[in-house]
């Protein structure tokens, strides 16, 4: 065990946030602590790093062991650059090798003892310097920076001149290369782009220390963590696994305590229609017996009533009309700022019903061309159509359709006056606006909870085709889920931008990847892109070496294709792959039966039998003429 959080309890006033909080993280352990926005995943991170106090109860950590903290928001002040910020964590490193370097210029003018010594000092601050990995610090500061993100170009920038996420990029980045015993990171994938979070889903699996995680990603939590501790109405309650056995197991358990609670509830109501009875006979023994089953009714430890997470909470988006078939049509879209090209010659086609996932690297133009798509910005060069009867419903990030002098309420009531004023808090509810929240003015809002409010307007309109750019933003996991939900129930057409890989692997299915100013098309979910991804990159790493240009024409040939031909050729590519496995399957076979011949042909009671023997050898002759056609096949197949 290498930190242990023993009775924890914390409240702001009336609040409380944690309740007799008791857990353990042990050595090299992956742990996400999860709940609610408001639950006090931060605050118990703070309590942890002491920067905070509790209530009561105490935070034990392993002598010796050091521990680092990566806070949302980072207020970094540094006239350094990029990398040399990043150079302050291997100032130690830095030092040793300047003493290395001083005893190997000092011991060329001593000898005798004195030469002894100082190469017995050189021997035990080389053995240091070679532990910390000290011929490597430079290469292991630009694998960090790469790894999130900053590109060779960016290295010499200065700190003071980046924007809030960047400089939480550089705070994670010192953090991750110095190397705690225990790394505590609230919600470190918020400044970064798919690459990079894969990249720190490698580095943080990997890392030999113990890892305590805050965060909404939940496909980030499903590929690190291995223990998670929800924290839930103040009390805390650990689960073995990751996110998805963790929602599992909670479902579960939900379940059994609502049905002990209803259990109790009628049995509560049993006694006291039985009480209420008993008096109304008024006799002295009866009422006695009401006495004394009021006592034993008084006795109850009276269970809470758990929470119902999505309890009044469903958003149902359904279409005021179906559209045409066809939805969108994109033909030659390109855009530019000079001096940089976002993309070119774009073609692409939406059909109604399908809910498709427009990913890529942050400044690949995502944004840009939900904002074409839109009419907020013009194209440089290509056009689009709108099929018949379609009607846009757009969320942007700016939020240029809220009223700044409303309230959260009048926002929804007066956009949607039919509706009743529970049915608007109860969508409120659902974006984490409850109780006097709804009547807080939109200008005195934070941008995450103007960007709630316009999702929520948003989800209540009867648009057909809904374009939504990064919908999960400043949602916890319970409000994600709700609007999964509601997006697979959603009967019309869906195109978003996502960096949240689970929200796209819940709702997608199909996805346009922007790379390289161009679109590859994906017939599938998430995980399905991963999948034909890796096996397109191994296809184009084996043929690099002859076949480069032919490969990258052909790369942005097919990268063209309309969404129909692209389905065609993954039919044709999975015709194929069925028709190797059964080459595989049928050589097999006759090579295992040739190999029975062989052992056959040495039996002396067949070898001695002229016409066994002669048609042993027929059957030979048959199985290697048509293994080799089959091994022609393989190799054309292979190909």
């Amino acid at each position: 065990m290498i930190l242990a959080c023993q009775n924890l309890s914390k409240a702001f006033g009336e609040h409380i946030v944690l309740r007799n909080a008791s857990f353990h993280i042990e050595e090299r352990e992956k742990t996400a602590i999860v709940g609610i926005n408001g639950a006090g995943k931060s605050t118990l991170l703070k309590i942890i790093m002491n920067e905070m106090p509790a209530d009561e109860g105490q935070t034990v950590i392993t002598r010796g062991k050091t521990i680092g903290y990566l806070a949302q928001h980072q207020e970094m002040e540094s006239g350094n650059s990029i990398f040399d910020e990043l150079l302050t964590v291997k100032q130690d490193v830095l030092d040793l090798e300047a003493r290395i370097r001083q005893l190997e210029l000092s011991m060329k003018h001593v000898s005798g003892t004195e030469l002894q010594e100082m190469m017995d000092s050189y021997a035990n601050l080389s053995h240091e310097f070679e532990q910390k990995n000290g011929y490597a610090w430079k290469s292991e500061i630009t694998g960090v920076l790469k790894g999130l993100g900053f590109t060779e170009e960016e290295f010499a920038k200065k700190v003071d001149t980046l924007s809030g996420g960047q400089k939480t990029r550089v705070s994670l980045g010192k953090l991750l290369l110095s190397r705690p015993d225990i790394i505590m990171l609230d919600e470190p994938t918020n400044h970064l782009d798919m690459n990079s979070i894969t990249w720190l889903e490698t580095f943080l699996m990997n890392y030999p220390g113990a890892v305590i995680i805050v965060s909404h990603d939940r496909y980030f939590l499903n590929r690190v963590v291995t223990k998670i501790v929800e924290i839930d109405q103040g009390n805390v309650t650990t689960f073995m696994g990751n996110y998805t056995d963790y929602a599992q197991k909670k479902a579960m358990l939900r379940d059994a305590q609502m049905q002990a609670y209803l259990n109790q509830q009628r049995e509560i109501k049993h006694q006291e229609e039985v009480i209420a009875k008993l008096k109304s006979f008024n006799r002295e023994k009866s009422i006695k017996r009401a006495e004394s089953r009021e006592k034993m009714l008084d006795k109850i430890d009276v269970l809470e009533k758990p929470t119902e997470v999505k309890a009044d909470m469903r958003i149902e988006l359904e279409p005021r009309i179906t559209s045409g078939n066809d939805v969108l049509s994109v033909l030659g879209l390109s855009k530019a700022f000079p001096p940089q090209t976002l993309f070119t010659d774009l073609d692409f086609e939406i059909k109604r019903g399908e809910r498709v996932a427009l990913i890529g690297s942050n400044g690949t133009g995502k944004t840009t061309i939900l904002k074409i798509l839109n009419g907020v910005l013009p194209a440089d060069k290509g056009e689009f159509r709108l099929g018949s009867r379609v009607q846009i419903g757009y969320y942007d990030q700016e939020h240029h359709v809220l009223h700044m002098e409303k309230t959260v309420f009048e926002e929804i009531s007066d956009t949607y006056p039919t509706l009743t004023n529970t049915k608007i808090r109860n969508v409120l509810a659902a974006f984490l606006f409850t109780g006097d929240d709804v009547f807080k003015r939109i200008s005195d809002l934070s941008g995450g909870e103007r960007g709630r409010v316009s999702l929520a307007k948003l989800m209540l309109s009867e648009a057909n085709f809904l374009i939504l750019d990064e919908p999960t933003n400043h949602l916890d996991i319970v409000s994600k889920e709700i609007l999964e939900n509601a997006l697979n129930h959603y009967t019309g057409t869906v195109l978003f931008v996502s960096h949240d890989r689970y929200f796209i692997n819940t709702t997608a299915t199909r996805i346009l990847d922007l790379a390289d100013q161009t679109l590859t098309n994906y017939i599938g979910n998430y995980d399905y892109y991963l999948e034909k991804k890796e096996t397109m990159t191994d296809f184009t790493s084996s043929v690099s070496g002859t076949t480069s240009n032919t490969a990258a024409v052909s790369a942005e040939s097919d990268a063209k294709l309309d969404w129909k031909q692209q389905k065609e050729l993954q039919a044709q590519l999975r015709k194929k792959q069925n028709e190797l496995k059964r080459v595989e399957a049928r050589i097999e076979e006759l090579e295992n039966r040739d190999k029975e011949i062989d052992d056959l042909l040495t039996q002396e009671e067949i070898f001695t039998n002229v016409a066994e023997v002669t048609k042993l050898s027929k059957e030979k002759e048959t199985i290697l003429n048509e293994l080799e056609s089959l091994y022609e096949d393989w190799e054309t197949l292979s190909e």
